[in-house]
């Protein structure tokens, strides 16, 4: 008999426009028990429906496909108290990953990707206490800072509300630093840069750590070709 205060597994639903991508995904994490795959989709809008009857934690969410897209997809499911998403990325398509982070997703992964790969990324997603490959992330946003609306950087004000080690916080993030790297920098513990991290998001009004690297850049607090150069 499983106890009632023991966590679920994370459930996740797959969409791709490719049945094969979608079968080789399903087999590797239905083979993890703390794993559930409790739909699949072809597509962004047939994606909408299953969620609406089906709950999930994560989407693995591919970006082209017919009829409603990725990116259009995640900002739907992103807008209200949904499932973090999860886009599936190839490198010549980096565009649509800094899209579909734009729209709100928590995330990328490369569909080349290996299944200890997809499924660390499934739990530190739903965990949220790492965006997947924050390094990646960073670079990612440094090739496309030039499309940041100017008219977002009047956001800035908000910045003024977080203290020093916050603001200390903040740029490591968008640097691409993992939270034990950030805890080894700054001679604290990685539960304390979490606590940073959760003020942080709370005081910007943040949905997540991604957010809050994308912030970093719309007000220019990590400026695009900015490498993390503090030795």
């Amino acid at each position: 008999m499983s106890d009632p205060d023991e966590p679920g597994p994370v459930r996740v639903l797959l969409v791709d426009d490719q049945e094969l991508v979608r079968t080789g995904f399903s087999m590797v994490l239905d083979a993890q028990p703390d794993i559930e795959v409790v739909g699949e989709a072809s597509d962004g809008a047939q994606a909408l429906d299953r969620l609406r009857t089906v709950p999930a934690d994560v989407v693995l969410m591919d970006v082209r496909m017919p009829r409603m897209d990725g990116i259009e997809a995640t900002r739907r499911i992103t807008a209200g108290d949904g499932p973090k998403v999860i886009i599936l990325t190839t490198f010549d398509l980096d565009e649509y990953a800094f899209a579909a982070i734009k729209a709100g997703a928590a995330g990328f992964l490369l569909k080349d990707a290996g299944p200890r790969q997809l499924v660390e990324a499934i739990r530190s997603v739903h965990s949220g206490d790492a965006v997947v490959a924050p390094s990646t992330t960073r670079r990612l946003l440094d090739r496309f800072a030039v499309h940041l609306p100017d008219t977002e950087r009047a956001a800035s004000g908000s910045l003024e509300t977080l203290t020093a080690r916050e603001g200390e916080v903040l740029r490591l993030v968008a640097r691409g630093l993992s939270n034990a790297e950030i805890a080894e920098r700054l001679y604290v513990s990685e539960a304390t840069v979490k606590t940073h991290m959760g003020r942080i998001l709370m005081k910007l009004g943040l949905r997540d750590r991604v957010q809050a690297v994308v912030f970093a850049y719309e007000t220019g607090l990590v400026k695009s070709g900015q490498i993390d150069d503090a030795g």
